[in-house]
């Protein structure tokens, strides 16, 4: 299936989509603890769901109903087959963690980008407390169990490294000193992992060089409700400073998601913005370029880079090399396509650099899988001459399953096509 994209101007209010970042972790959390917990407005997307079959599999029992989860966990057993993890990341990552606290072999599979992620900080981290890792061409073993003190790791290839670390060490017997031995980048996803373990009863110290966590501790079933996501509400708030106005409520001004940065950007670019409790309401007007470290928000630079081809002067995005291991490597892919596009933009090692007031021209996109690549691409289309055609149409279910009714609800000209 293919999308079509026409200019068109936006406008309308949307409620967020709940993050996947805290619905993966709200899942594997529950599964861990003894007792059932509830999981209130979860995001039940392709990535989300490859988290509820891992846990099931680890002998949670998982049921969906009103789109509320019921999850009975506490009893954490081997997997009798391979996992299949599909194309995300974040469940291969914190559920190895899972794995390596059993004493039997647990095997790891998913489609081929997700078998060629960066695995090896995670399993050298591992290994050094006594964790059997290997790849193999159908995907990854882990073994445990993980009777070790120190775990030293590299803190800029993924944050999702350290979060499979802190949440399986605190259920180790001993505890577990988590050493980076690089800086940390994506921090504020490391603080996501942090406040749910604590929502789910247990702690964990931050220290100079990384953390500590305490043993023996135990996760506490609870009721929990999924806050709105600003990674995804990134893309109509991107549209709505390009192309009309849009309101977003469920947005939590005070939430730790390092994606909450999309409102400073904005606001930086020129775009008008107001905050109204948990609505954010943004409008189009002239923009102008920035300097945006995006460091520890990388999943926002598809969208920065498309508003940055319509703002006045240059603009950098920068710090953000680990994009390369991501569904795609995300700089070339989003250079590519805005590339074709007509834009002025040049990759570099970290980011890319942008000349903006580009006369952008529809074309022929392939996103490679890539949600926030197909996503970041239909905002693009809304100010581009002539039509778009974005392949592989329906990948922003991996994050966003209700892109396209959202889309096409505020206004933009959108349609499915074979």
């Amino acid at each position: 299936m293919k999308l079509q994209v026409k200019p068109s101007s936006v406008s309308g209010a949307l409620t967020a989509p709940p993050s996947k970042s805290c619905t993966h972790r709200a899942i594997i959390l529950a599964a861990l603890a003894k007792g059932t917990s509830k999981i209130n407005g979860a995001l039940l997307s392709r990535d989300t769901r490859a988290t509820m079959q891992a846990m099931e599999a680890f002998g949670a029992t998982v049921k969906e109903e009103n789109g509320v989860l019921t999850i009975r966990g506490g009893r954490l057993k081997a997997p009798m087959t391979a996992i299949d993890c599909m194309n995300s990341g974040t469940t291969l990552r914190l559920c190895c963690g899972v794995a390596s606290l059993l004493d039997k072999n647990v095997t790891f599979t998913g489609d081929e980008s997700l078998k060629g992620r960066p695995m090896k900080p995670l399993f050298s981290a591992f290994a050094e407390m006594g964790v059997y890792c290997a790849a193999t061409p159908q995907g990854f073993i882990i073994r445990g169990p993980n009777n070790g003190r120190w775990a030293h790791i590299k803190g800029d290839i993924s944050s999702q490294f350290i979060s499979s670390l802190l949440i399986s060490s605190a259920l180790k017997p001993r505890d577990t000193d988590i050493v980076l031995t690089s800086p940390l980048i994506s921090k504020p996803y490391i603080a996501i992992t942090q406040t749910m373990m604590a929502q789910f009863g247990v702690k964990c110290n931050e220290m100079k060089d990384g953390y500590r966590v305490m043993g023996g501790q135990s996760y506490r079933p609870r009721d929990y409700t999924v806050p709105g996501d600003y990674s995804s509400a990134a893309f109509a708030l991107g549209a709505a400073a390009l192309a009309g106005k849009v309101t977003i409520s469920g947005l939590d001004p005070q939430d730790v998601q390092g994606d909450r940065a999309i409102i400073s950007f904005l606001q930086e670019f020129g775009a008008e913005v107001t905050i109204n409790g948990n609505e954010v309401i943004v409008q189009q007007s002239e923009l102008k370029g920035i300097k945006a470290d995006i460091g520890d928000c990388p999943d926002l630079f598809p969208i920065l880079a498309v508003i940055a081809t319509q703002a006045e002067g240059e603009t950098v995005l920068y710090n953000a090399a680990h994009l390369k291991h991501k569904e795609s490597d995300r700089i070339a892919a989003v250079v590519t396509f805005l590339k074709n596009m007509g834009a002025e933009i040049e990759e570099k090692d970290d980011g890319c650099l942008i000349k903006g007031k580009c006369k952008l021209t529809g074309c022929t996109i392939n996103p490679s899988g890539d949600h926030r690549i197909l996503m970041a691409a239909a905002v693009a289309a809304l100010v581009a001459e002539g039509k778009t055609i974005i392949n592989d149409g329906d990948c922003y279910d991996v994050s966003y399953p209700a892109f396209l009714k959202d889309f096409k609800d505020i206004g933009a000209d959108v349609e499915e096509v074979e």
